[in-house]
């Protein structure tokens, strides 16, 4: 069985490497799977590369993203129409999920966190859903941390973070509800913050996670 990791595309070196090192963790946590690695975007190979190269199924595809956005809803589905592949399951994304939170909050207390005002800081998107998921996380960030935990938008949608980090009373800390390193975490600690998290990256959750939603997956398909 084929288990394809489905990443936001990126270019970025860094981010690159911390993808490669997120599987790294995964195939240690499944030793007998096949784990690949696909881009929804801006790199290939892209699903539509990858699936016609892979052995009849079944696969399951994780998409690693932290909110139900377009690539989870449409275009995933789609290029799975378009392919022709009935032998695909597809799991539910990552977030918004409690591991992640505490994760995250882990990567902040690695970069120093006090008693900044903590705000959650997402790349963003004009999608009701996955705005919606992005307070979810949010909401659990704040059963964590005992107040509100604004969230601020580093490229699509409102608001934009450094707007919320500006209308803070004192010193903020950025929790990173991002996956990987790149230009929105280039772009997040020139918000404004005292403190900025890392991305969750190859955090040993992350890797976990990613392993239980595809032993659910094949447990569920029987």
């Amino acid at each position: 069985m084929t288990l394809v990791v489905l990443a936001h595309g990126t270019n970025d070196p860094a981010g690159r490497a911390t993808w490669g090192a997120l599987l790294t963790r995964v195939r240690s946590l499944l030793p007998d799977v096949d784990v690949r690695l696909a881009w929804a975007g801006v790199a290939r190979p892209q699903l539509a590369d990858l699936l016609p190269k892979v052995p009849d199924g079944p696969v399951v595809v994780v998409p690693a993203f932290l909110a139900s956005g377009f690539h989870v809803r449409r275009d995933v589905p789609d290029q799975l129409a378009a392919l022709g592949r009935d032998d695909v399951l597809v799991t539910e994304p990552l977030g918004p999920d409690a591991v992640l939170v505490d994760a995250a909050l882990s990567r902040l207390r690695d970069a120093g966190w006090a008693d900044e005002r903590v705000v959650l800081a997402a790349a963003g998107s004009t999608d009701a859903v996955a705005q919606a998921d992005l307070r979810v996380a949010a909401s659990l960030a704040r059963d964590r941390v005992g107040v509100e935990v604004p969230v601020g938008y580093v490229a699509g949608g409102d608001p934009r973070l450094a707007d919320v980090v500006a209308a803070q009373d004192g010193p903020v800390a950025l929790l990173t509800w991002l996956l990987a390193p790149g230009v929105f975490h280039r772009w997040a600690t020139g918000a404004g913050a005292a403190v900025v998290a890392e991305p969750l990256g190859d955090h040993p959750a992350v890797a976990s996670l990613v392993a239980d939603r595809y032993r659910a997956s094949v447990a569920l398909a029987g």
